[in-house]
C-alpha cells in the first residue's frame, strides 16, 4: 500500500479526497471548464464546500468562502486546481480568498492553463499565505485529464468506444449491429458520452447507421450536450433526413479543402476545412488541434473499425472503452479494427486494464496504452 505523502498529515489527505470527490459532481456540467472541488477547514472540522457547476458561473472556491463565511478567516483552503488569478467570465478566486482572511492553501494540481498557470499560487505566496501544493496530484489530473490534455499536448484526451463479439466482431456482413450489446451496457455508454466535450463520427458511420450522438439520462440529469463531429471529407455524407441535423445538439462537420455544402441543409450545421494527408483522408492531428482550439476536453470516438483503425495506428487513442457481449458473428461479419499486419509478436501494441466490470450480461473493459 502507497504511504501517505510525508509533507502532510492524514486529515489533509482526508479532506483533500473529500474535495475531489465534490469536484466529481461536476462531472457532466463544467465543459468546457475544469472539474474542481474545494473545502475550508479549521482543524479538520470543514466550514464550508463547494465545487464548480456550470461554466459561466461561481467557482468551487467562491462557493465554499460563501458556505464559511466569517470562519474563513484564518482556515486551511483544500482546492483540486490551482486558484486563478485572471478575470474571465468571474473575478479571480485567489483574490476572494485574500480577502476571506484565508491561512493556508493546499492544491492537489497547478493549473495547466497559461493565463493561471502558477500565477494564482505566486499571488497568494506574495500576499503571505501558505501555500502547499501537489497533495494527490494524481488523481486530481484523472479526473481533468482532457482540460491536462488540451493545454499541454494540443488536443483532446481522446477514447475510443468499440462494442464486440466474443470472436471479435462489431456487426454482421450487412453492417446490421443493433444491439450486440444488452440494455445495461448502452446505459453506461450515455454515462461516458454526458461526461465528454464532443463525440467523433466518420462519414461511412453516419451514412450506414444514421447515428444521433446524443445523451440519453434519466430525467433530471444536467449535463452539457456533447458537440456532434463529423468527419466528411467530400460534405456527401448526411442526407436531408439525417439525425445529425436534428438541431438536438450542436453538430460540426469536417471537412476537404474545397468540398462544397450541396445545398442548405449544412446550413443547420457548423462547417470548418480541414487540411488532408497524402491519401486524401482527414488529417487527424489537424482535427484534434481544431478541436482543440474548439475547448474540446474529452473526445468520444464512435465509428467504424476504419478510423478506429487509423487512430490506433497513428498513436492517437488515449482509451479504449470497450464492451464485449458474450455471443459470436462468425468469420464474414466486420472486424473490431482494420490495421495493418505485424511482422512479428515484437511489435505488437500492448493495453494495460484500468477498470474492469460486469454490465449485465456484458463485460466492460477500460484501456490505455501500456506506455502511458
Amino acid at each position: 500500500m502507497a504511504q501517505p505523502d510525508p509533507d502532510f498529515s492524514a486529515i489533509d489527505h482526508a479532506l483533500m479526497a473529500r474535495a475531489l470527490r465534490l469536484a466529481e459532481r461536476g462531472l457532466f456540467t463544467t465543459q468546457p471548464n475544469p472539474r474542481v472541488g474545494c473545502l475550508i477547514a479549521h482543524d479538520g472540522e470543514v466550514v464550508g464546500e463547494g465545487w464548480h457547476q456550470r461554466a459561466g458561473e461561481a467557482h468551487a472556491e467562491v462557493f465554499a468562502l460563501y458556505a464559511a463565511g466569517g470562519r474563513a478567516r484564518g482556515a486551511t483552503a483544500y482546492v483540486t486546481l490551482e486558484p486563478c488569478s485572471h478575470f474571465g467570465r468571474t473575478p479571480p478566486c485567489a483574490d476572494a480568498m485574500l480577502e476571506a482572511g484565508i491561512a493556508r492553501v493546499v492544491v492537489a494540481a497547478e493549473d495547466p492553463n497559461p493565463e493561471v498557470a502558477g500565477g494564482g499560487l505566486q499571488s497568494l505566496r506574495d500576499a503571505g499565505i501558505r501555500v502547499e501544493a501537489g497533495l494527490m496530484r494524481d488523481a486530481a489530473r484523472e479526473l481533468n485529464r482532457g482540460f491536462f490534455s488540451r493545454f499541454e499536448r494540443g488536443r483532446p484526451w481522446q477514447r475510443v468506444k468499440l462494442a464486440m463479439s466474443l470472436d471479435g466482431r462489431t456487426a454482421l456482413a450487412n453492417g446490421e449491429s443493433k444491439w450486440i450489446t444488452g440494455e445495461a451496457a448502452r446505459a453506461d455508454v450515455q454515462c461516458w458520452r454526458a461526461r465528454s466535450s464532443a463525440i467523433l463520427t466518420a462519414s461511412g458511420t453516419a451514412r450506414a447507421d444514421n447515428p444521433r450522438l446524443t445523451v440519453r439520462l434519466p430525467d433530471g440529469a444536467e449535463f452539457v450536450p456533447p458537440l456532434r463531429v463529423v468527419l466528411d471529407p467530400r460534405l456527401d455524407a448526411l442526407s436531408p433526413q439525417a439525425n445529425l441535423l436534428d438541431g438536438s445538439a450542436p453538430t460540426l462537420v469536417l471537412h476537404a479543402p474545397g468540398a462544397r455544402a450541396p445545398d442548405e441543409r449544412h446550413s443547420r450545421v457548423d462547417l470548418a476545412t480541414v487540411d488532408t494527408g497524402a491519401d486524401g483522408k482527414l488529417d487527424p492531428r489537424a482535427v484534434l488541434g481544431q478541436l482543440a482550439a474548439r475547448g474540446v476536453n474529452e473526445l468520444q470516438v464512435e465509428a467504424g473499425p476504419r478510423l478506429c483503425g487509423a487512430l490506433l495506428e497513428a498513436g492517437l487513442v488515449d482509451e479504449l472503452l470497450l464492451y464485449l457481449a458474450p455471443t459470436v458473428l462468425g468469420d464474414d461479419a466486420r472486424p473490431l479494427l482494420h490495421l495493418p499486419p505485424l511482422a512479428s509478436l515484437a511489435t505488437r501494441r500492448d493495453w494495460r486494464v484500468l477498470d474492469r466490470r460486469m454490465l449485465g450480461v456484458d463485460q466492460r473493459l477500460l484501456l490505455r496504452p501500456a506506455a502511458l
